[in-house]
């Protein structure tokens, strides 16, 4: 996003940050003050008077359409967020597994691309909620697919509730790839469903690591439910557009960074 030198008046401003975030549905005080011109501070004044107009959302570090924060995009929407770079995420994230190594997967476009990669392995064991990444390796005689219970959500054709959560309980795996819709230093990983949020803490719980696979568009945005803490990332494969102050954070609390070239 970018936008001319010359200094804008208040109003002007203000259309613009409306225009970014009904365009893009989440952006962040960052982005907002680059694309203007503007300090963040003076981006901040503006969000909050927006929201005070019922125009949008403040948040944690940037501004939402009003409610996108507690509503999931549908499984389409995601899927054609950032595809190349969830493309070139999933093989990288693929590098991180081994023949014989037992993971857990979890819910989500990239997860889902990063399960047709996994179908290359062998002697492999993958614990997952999500029936698209089952489904990915249903072909596979070498991979053993452990498919969790729990109550199907449509929207994102995955397994939720207690009953998927009671099934992980006492599994151990190397790794668990889980994703999620935001990712910030402060807040961790996020999702706005709190059942899916349950089940993907149950899968980070059974790994050794936690690793995070995050395009860009996720990077620096909080969403309603915390997911995993950021001092509990082992690492974070994402691409290389995503903000690098918000990189940097993450790297001081301990994360591992794998950035994807597009």
């Amino acid at each position: 996003m970018t936008e001319s030198a010359r200094p804008m008046f208040a109003a002007e401003r203000r259309q613009r940050i409306l225009e970014l975030v009904r365009a893009n549905g989440a952006v962040s005080l960052r982005e907002l003050a680059l694309a203007v011109g503007s300090s963040e501070v003076t981006v901040r004044r503006d969000v909050r008077y927006l929201e005070s107009e019922g125009l949008l959302d403040r948040h944690h570090g940037g501004a939402t359409l009003p409610g996108e924060l507690s509503r999931e995009p549908s499984y389409a929407q995601k899927s054609s967020t950032a595809a190349a770079e969830k493309a070139a995420i999933a093989e990288l994230a693929a590098s991180l597994v081994e023949d014989g190594d037992a993971v857990a997967i979890g819910a989500g476009t990239t997860t889902q691309a990063l399960a047709r990669r996994l179908a290359r392995h062998t002697e492999l064991a993958v614990v997952t909620n999500s029936l698209l990444v089952a489904q990915a390796l249903a072909d596979c005689p070498r991979i053993e697919v452990v498919v969790t219970g729990g109550t199907l959500r449509g929207s994102i054709q995955a397994l939720v509730g207690s009953a998927a959560e009671r099934s992980l309980a006492g599994l151990r795996v190397r790794r668990a790839f889980i994703s999620g819709n935001g990712l910030s230093a402060e807040r961790g990983l996020s999702t706005p469903n709190m059942q899916v949020a349950g089940v993907d803490r149950a899968l980070a719980a059974t790994a050794e690591e936690v690793v995070v696979l995050a395009d860009h568009t996720k990077i620096g945005v909080d969403t309603m439910v915390q997911t995993v803490p950021a001092e509990e990332i082992t690492d974070l494969v994402t691409d290389d557009r995503a903000d690098r102050a918000v990189l940097d954070e993450l790297a001081a609390r301990g994360v591992r960074l794998h950035i994807a070239r597009i």
